[in-house]
């Protein structure tokens, strides 16, 4: 029999029996119809349980792990307020129950039946995940990825202080919401976690706001490897800047008791705190698991034993809000109900196609005030002498620095984050100066961590700010590439559009950087972002370019609500000549502030039709740099730049190189995962001109005089144009 259907026996046979697990009397602080309502909570969210299995087991129903032994969360709901922003933990369905009380016009259990149906009516995702999450409720969705979603807690956390200085037009969150983020005893060793934990413990110590409530749901155990006893409390006891509380999580009562206190600790200090609740997990992990495959029948059976509805049974009884039997009434009219509804939700309609399913991988357009940009006068008192040195032409990571702050002075809900962009302005100067510009809560130095660093983006940009953050090198992303993979390229995907974090993430990356730090600051490996549905990668070759492209990645990220990865070529950020020293033909001027380079327009120099060569970044410069020695020898070619990696700007590229004889595609990033593999499959599939391409060798970076040994040069890209040229003369 399944443990499932053995805990609803157990329920039904003990309470008439007036057998129930012991425990402290009823602690003060919830009225009679209080009490009662929440475990009407517990109720649904059991009986959700229930079904979703006969749901599964009869090819109706998909996903089936469930919230048994953590339904103690509805008192959590309860402790909070609807416009506290709930990031939660999978068993947490007793808490969103819970929380559609507090909101008219709610109709839950309808709502979550058609999440496990996958019904594309499904209000939070549209029939794409078995996930919670409710717009109305102010509970983004979460996916099962361990942890991801606490760094994101912390940055939201931060952006509400934040808004009041600098209101954002979009903002979320009042003045007095915290955010509650839960998880459980096996997520909180996790390194995400503990990073944000650290995070928050960093910000509070050095009394910077941050109203964030962690909610750790210790069951004593990760699937099948248990918590050592006690380690949750001895690790979070003494964390400075971090407040700890605990509770019993199947006393509905001193649940709803210690959350209101930590809660209301929270809300009046604006400081993290850390509310640890014992719970116990019924069931197994998820529907397939079978818990006696790696506990005994004794521990699983005392687990049981201590059923957290048992427990609410009896403090309503000694509390005297409902007898025992107008509990069983009201668990088993909760059971029948729920079955009545299954009955119908898996008859709604589902996704059945591929354009329906991608529906919701990029988020709709949002109104946005419209802007002339700051005056001249604004504009003097930021650059300054810089002004007169917009009319000169300057290489890129300066026309960046003032793209970014006129974006900055135009924008107020723009905010620069990362390591070292403040005080430092930036490994390499990219940012100088925009600290004492702006302000630190604008251009905020970061600890070091990546994580906390996207997490912080993907927080604030909840709360309405367009976050710009910087990782130093691209080689560093890879530290934390799963909070733009699985936290904030899916947010809108898993909401149905409901929920976006749109942001700009400016990376500096790729080789050629002569003899410093090899592979970690020299990475010309992108595959990792390639494939993340819906991002946008941006990827300048100039600092005219880069500007313009700037300036459409904050159009993008503020009006279409897109995420984007703005990748800076390192060894381009200097660069001033072009064919010999002092030469000054890679440097440009600032260009107007109303220029922009559109998503998917190419850069086209030259109008030959022997050859053309596709490339980027990089490539576009040594390209640049091949092409006089090409002309003499009578080649007449063009030179494509791609600007934009993803999406695929398919149409521009076929456009740009209509007409050409040759295409020579020309990559920086390795032959294998790199972006010359989509350009070759493009070319091939639709042109019928040759292509071949150069890439770089499936190899790290050196440093020291073989910094380049492994990347494609001028002269290798003249040798092979020479080379397609004879053969298909």
């Amino acid at each position: 029999m399944p443990r499932s259907v053995i805990v609803h026996e157990n329920f039904s046979r003990r309470i008439a029996a007036l057998d129930f697990p012991p425990g402290a009397p009823p602690t003060a602080g919830l009225s009679a119809a209080e009490a009662v309502g929440l475990y009407r909570a517990q109720c649904l969210s059991r009986a959700l349980d229930l079904t979703s299995r006969a749901m599964q087991k009869a090819g109706q129903g998909f996903y089936t792990i469930g919230s048994s032994g953590h339904e103690g969360m509805a008192a959590v709901a309860h402790a909070l307020c609807p416009t506290d922003m709930a990031f939660l933990h999978y068993r947490d369905a007793a808490f969103q129950i819970a929380r559609a009380a507090q909101v008219p016009g709610q109709t839950i259990a309808w709502d979550m039946l058609l999440s496990f149906a996958a019904s594309s009516e499904d209000p939070i995702s549209g029939g794409r995940h078995k996930v919670l999450g409710s717009k109305a409720l102010n509970i983004p969705p979460q996916t099962s990825t361990i942890a991801s979603h606490l760094p994101k807690a912390v940055g939201a956390a931060y952006s509400i202080g934040l808004a009041r200085r600098h209101q954002p037009e979009h903002r979320q969150l009042p003045d007095d919401a915290i955010i509650m983020c839960s998880f459980g005893d096996a997520s909180s060793n996790h390194s995400t976690a503990q990073g944000a934990f650290n995070t928050a413990s960093w910000t509070s110590y050095q009394s910077i706001p941050l109203p964030l409530l962690f909610v750790c749901e210790d069951n004593g155990i990760g699937i099948s490897v248990k918590t050592p006893r006690g380690w949750v409390g001895e690790n979070f006891k003494n964390r400075p800047g971090l407040k700890y509380f605990s509770a019993n999580g199947l006393d509905l009562y001193e649940t709803y008791a210690v959350a209101r206190a930590a809660a209301d600790y929270v809300r009046t200090r604006r400081k993290p705190a850390f509310l640890h609740l014992r719970t116990v997990r019924l069931y197994g992990h998820a529907g397939a698991d079978m818990p006696t495959t790696y506990m005994s029948k004794d521990e699983v059976e005392a687990e049981e034993a201590n059923d957290p509805l048992l427990h609410s049974v009896r403090l309503l009884h000694e509390a005297g809000a409902l007898s025992p039997p107008e509990a069983l009434a009201i668990y088993q009219e909760t059971c029948a109900r729920t079955d009545r509804v299954a009955a119908e939700a898996i008859q709604r309609p589902k996704l059945t196609d591929a354009a329906g399913v991608m529906a919701s991988l990029i988020p709709d357009s949002r109104p946005c005030r419209p802007s002339n940009g700051p005056t001249e006068d604004e504009r003097g008192a930021v650059f300054g002498s810089d002004l007169n040195a917009m009319n000169t032409p300057q290489p890129m990571s300066r026309i960046i620095n003032w793209a970014l702050a006129d974006l900055m002075l135009e924008h107020p809900e723009i905010l620069l984050a990362g390591e070292d962009v403040g005080r430092k302005g930036g490994v390499y100067g990219v940012t100088q100066k925009l600290q004492a510009r702006f302000g630190a809560d604008r251009v905020i130095d970061t600890l070091l961590d990546e994580q906390s660093i996207l997490g912080l983006a993907i927080g604030a940009s909840h709360n309405g700010f367009v976050p710009i953050p910087e990782i130093q090198f691209l080689a560093y992303l890879h530290n934390a590439e799963d909070q733009l993979r699985g936290e904030a390229a899916t947010l809108s995907f898993f909401s149905d559009r409901q929920y976006t974090n749109p942001m700009i993430v400016r990376i500096a990356g790729l080789g050629y950087q002569k003899g410093f730090g090899g592979h970690f600051h020299n990475d010309n490996s992108i595959a990792v972002l390639r494939d993340i549905p819906g991002l946008v990668i941006a990827c300048p070759s100039n600092g005219a370019d880069a500007a313009r492209m700037l300036r459409e990645c904050v159009r993008l990220a503020r009006e279409e609500q897109r995420v984007i990865v703005f990748l800076e070529p390192i060894a381009l950020y200097p660069m001033r000549d072009l064919h010999a020293d002092k030469d000054g033909q890679w440097m440009s001027l600032y260009p107007p502030r109303q220029e922009r380079i559109a998503l998917g327009e190419v850069g086209v120099h030259g109008t030959g039709k022997d050859l053309a060569i596709v490339t980027f970044a990089n490539g576009f410069y040594l390209a640049r740099q091949a092409e006089k020695a090409l002309r003499e020898r009578g080649i007449n070619l063009r030179i494509i730049d791609l600007r934009w990696l993803a999406p695929l700007p398919e149409a521009s590229l076929l456009s740009a190189v209509e007409g050409c004889r040759n295409i020579l595609v020309v990559d920086e990033c390795r032959r294998t995962g790199g972006q010359s593999e989509a350009l070759i499959t493009l070319f091939n599939a639709r042109k019928t001109a040759p292509v071949t391409r150069i890439a770089a060798h499936d190899s790290f970076i050196a440093t020291g005089p073989a910094y380049a040994a492994t990347l494609p040069s001028a002269d290798d890209i003249v040798a092979a144009a020479l080379r397609m040229m004879e053969v298909h003369a």
